[in-house]
């Protein structure tokens, strides 16, 4: 009898060890498939952004130099030009000034909650954040385009309140809970024997945070900054809504302007596909590509700097 339930136990344990093999294979085989699908998706869209963006250069004749570096931006006229560098400085504008706001904003925020603020002070703002984080970009333009522009408009000496101004704020409102969630976890992940040596040596909390832990935690909140200037290089919605989306170079934070992602949705439905036109906004959206690609690589740099 006792043999038999030992061969059983046998059994049943081979049986475990055979079933426990067979999903280890089934979650590797999972894992694999995933991580190939996601690799072959981004080289297809890669490869079909770079081939549809480079045919206004090859296949229209459209000068790279001029497309890259011209003012003018005219495509119905009888001689058309594509010159999109008012939409690229643009971009480039409204992303770095909306990160000038939301960097001190959002790191001075991580701050309080992980070194300041009692524990349920955390408790009550790390939720506050992470639910902005899930607001739609439409409604940041509303209410952007309903209070923000009237609001500049009244200081404005002609035309409307839409400026580079309010796609700025409204674009540091929408970075600011992807930079303080990320900041947060990187100040809250410091060891603890940080701040003891810290203050062992004498130091006041405000020495501690200033000299030790922000040093400490520098490249993460420098890789929180600028994936929050990914996202704002990338939002076209909310920022179309409030910047004017005119042709003209800006030259002032009070003026209309256009970004890149702005133009695009403004006029790829209004284009025949494959005119020379609907080709210069796909070489604008590789040009897109391009920036989000050299924001990955910073990323990486600044990654690859964390000590701690």
């Amino acid at each position: 009898m006792k043999q038999i339930e030992h061969t059983e136990a046998s059994d049943r344990l081979i049986s475990s060890k055979k079933n426990r093999q067979m999903d280890e294979v089934r979650g590797s085989i999972l894992v694999k498939f995933c991580a190939f699908l996601m690799i072959a998706v981004s080289i297809a869209i890669t490869i079909f952004l770079g081939i549809k963006g480079l045919q206004s250069f090859i296949v229209n004749g459209v000068s790279p130099i001029e497309f890259l570096t011209s003012i003018n931006w005219n495509p119905t006229a009888e001689n058309p030009e594509y010159g999109a560098f008012p939409f690229i400085f643009g971009s480039i504008a409204v992303t770095l000034l909306s990160a000038l706001i939301a960097a001190p904003l959002g790191i001075a925020g991580a701050i309080f909650m992980t070194e300041i603020a009692p524990a349920w002070g955390r408790k009550i703002l790390q939720p506050v954040i992470e639910l902005l984080v899930g607001i739609p970009s439409v409604v940041y333009g509303f209410i952007g385009l309903t209070v923000l522009v009237p609001f500049i408009g009244h200081f404005k000496s002609s035309g409307s309140g839409h400026s580079v101004l309010a796609g700025t704020i409204v674009l540091s409102i929408m970075i600011l809970p992807t930079v303080t969630s990320i900041a947060t976890d990187a100040m809250a992940s410091l060891p603890k024997s940080l701040r003891e040596g810290s203050y062992a040596l004498g130091a006041t909390r405000w020495q501690t945070i200033r000299r030790v832990l922000v040093p400490a935690a520098l490249p993460t909140l420098m890789t929180a900054v600028v994936l929050g200037m990914a996202r704002a290089f990338g939002e076209a919605l909310a920022v179309q809504m409030v910047i004017g989306n005119t042709r003209n170079l800006p030259e002032s934070i009070m003026d209309t302007a256009g970004t890149l992602t702005t133009i695009i949705t403004l006029n790829m439905g209004h284009t025949t596909y494959g005119s020379v036109e609907n080709n210069t906004l796909w070489s604008m959206g590789l040009v897109l590509l391009v920036v989000s690609f050299m924001f990955i690589l910073i990323i990486r740099y600044l990654s690859s700097r964390r000590k701690i």
